[in-house]
């Protein structure tokens, strides 16, 4: 990274201070991006799960599958789903609380005798289905936080740190160059000065 700097002691003042920032908040983002991707891994993994989960649920109803066209799908709805947030590595994340399900009565004398366990199987379903979005999501979002962070590590550790340290060690250099310049030229003055005292005297 070109970083425009003048040959000043101001500006090597404000560009330390600016190194000094980026050398301090390094680990903290390394450590928060080493967190993130634990999380994310949690997160794939509990997805994974899930939809295994489902898959066995669904392939262990396979035998009683003629069964669900007696069913009543307006038995059961999902009423809602209580959410919360929660903070990962400094980054809110959807949690799922709880889900309400709303269910219309129907006759027990009237209705196959399957259907109170097929409600509870249908409830069963829905709360994989529902945690497995709520995993794909959480994922998702720490996955672009976690990405966001690792171009930050990037950039700081790549380009900004290297680059200020060039720019503070080529403004140095300057100064130093500019200090001696002075000192030689002052010596040069005073021998000049000297000779002429000693010409006159």
């Amino acid at each position: 990274m070109a970083i425009k700097f003048q040959y000043n002691k101001t500006v090597l003042h404000n560009l330390n201070k600016q190194l000094k920032i980026r050398l301090k908040a390094l680990p903290t983002l390394k450590n928060k991006e080493a967190a993130l991707r634990l999380e994310v891994k949690k997160a794939k993994d509990r997805t994974v799960n899930l939809d295994e989960k489902l898959r066995k649920e669904m392939s262990g109803q396979e035998d009683s599958a003629g069964l669900w066209n007696e069913f009543l799908p307006e038995l059961i709805q999902i009423d809602n789903v209580r959410v919360s947030s929660k903070k990962i590595a400094g980054v809110s994340v959807p949690v799922m609380e709880e889900i309400i399900f709303k269910e219309k009565d129907y006759s027990l004398f009237s209705s196959p005798n399957w259907f109170p366990p097929g409600i509870s199987y249908a409830k069963e379903l829905a709360n994989i289905v529902i945690e497995r979005e709520f995993y794909a999501r959480k994922m998702a979002l720490l996955d672009r936080a976690r990405k966001k962070t690792t171009q930050k590590v990037n950039l700081y550790e790549k380009v900004q740190i290297p680059g200020y340290e060039d720019a503070i060690r080529k403004i140095r250099r300057f100064l130093e160059d500019e200090e001696n310049l002075s000192k030689s030229a002052q010596k040069i003055v005073k021998k000049r000065q000297q000779k002429q005292k000693a010409a006159t005297a």
